[in-house]
């Protein structure tokens, strides 16, 4: 006998407008960085540039991927195109890891060639940078925890603030000590921060195009929740796999012997599965269990 149930909540926050404003406001700054960075000889404010013009373009590519994922399913893409947002992440977080190869590969450079920099003007271009990335790392804030690509732009904005912070203690060293050669050596420091940073950015994004299990889910206790509701026998066949960054589909079969069709028992398993784990879509596969589910007798989990 198969059964099936759907259950949905409401739509994530939307998120659009966050990405209008801080995409404008990061290509507006990075123009003036590379502009009065080379004026200045300043390499920490050309590498600071690149890595804002990945950002900029991360929150063009995201807020495209959103836009996307609130179309309408058609007959060919019948879930819509959720999936554009899992892309548009794993897009970012390689285009980033393209810009920072670049910037340390200018750095080492620079060390063995340093060029004379003109702190005031590396000061004053990083201090607006923490007003402009600050600003945008807040327009992220609320939808960190819920959606990659948000935490994705909010952690590189987050992170740009601290930059532009440890750029402006740059400019100020070397106004004071001359010291040429901190501008690249800062360089490699930001550079191996952003890296670090951008590495749980880039496994999570491949582990969602893979269709793993979304972060913050174990399917032993999805499989265990199941497991325990009324009637249930066995739980077999179980699958979990990111629809976005933001909504989580489940498929399963259950093994209820003495089934007569309640729909209590759905019901009940998807209202628990989106308390417990925020999924939303869920469809279930009721089997009496007369006859053995060939993909139970496969292993599958």
């Amino acid at each position: 006998m198969h059964t099936h149930n759907h259950a949905h909540a409401h739509p994530p926050k939307d998120f659009g407008y966050a990405f209008a404003i801080g995409a404008g406001l990061n290509l507006v700054y990075i123009l003036v960085e590379v502009i009065l960075g080379l004026a200045a000889h300043s390499l920490s404010l050309v590498a600071d540039a690149g890595h804002n013009l990945s950002d900029a373009l991360g929150l063009l590519v995201a807020w495209g991927a959103a836009a996307l994922s609130a179309q309408k399913p058609t007959a060919r893409h019948t879930y819509g195109y959720r999936r554009s947002s899992i892309l548009a992440a794993l897009f970012n977080a390689l285009f980033l890891l393209v810009a920072l190869g670049a910037v340390a590969w200018e750095a080492v450079h620079r060390l063995w060639a340093p060029r004379a920099v003109n702190g005031p003007t590396v000061i004053a271009v990083a201090a607006a940078g923490i007003v402009v990335n600050g600003v945008t790392a807040w327009l992220f804030r609320a939808g960190r925890e819920h959606d990659l690509n948000v935490r994705g732009a909010f952690l590189h904005m987050a992170g740009d603030a601290a930059v532009s912070a440890g750029v402006v203690v740059t400019g100020v060293v070397i106004a004071w000590t001359g010291w040429t050669w901190l501008d690249p050596a800062v360089s490699l420091v930001i550079t191996a921060l952003i890296l670090i940073g951008t590495w749980g950015l880039l496994r999570d994004a491949v582990h969602l195009s893979m269709d793993a299990v979304p972060p913050g889910i174990d399917p032993a206790k999805v499989q265990a929740l199941l497991s325990r509701l009324p009637g249930v026998q066995e739980v077999h066949d179980l699958h979990v796999w990111p629809m976005s960054t933001t909504e989580t589909a489940l498929t399963a079969h259950l093994v209820v012997p003495d089934y007569q069709g309640q729909e209590d028992l759905l019901r009940a398993a998807a209202q628990g599965l989106h308390a417990a784990f925020e999924i939303r879509h869920v469809t279930l596969q009721v089997e009496r269990g007369e006859e053995r589910c060939p993909l139970a007798e496969e292993g599958t989990v």
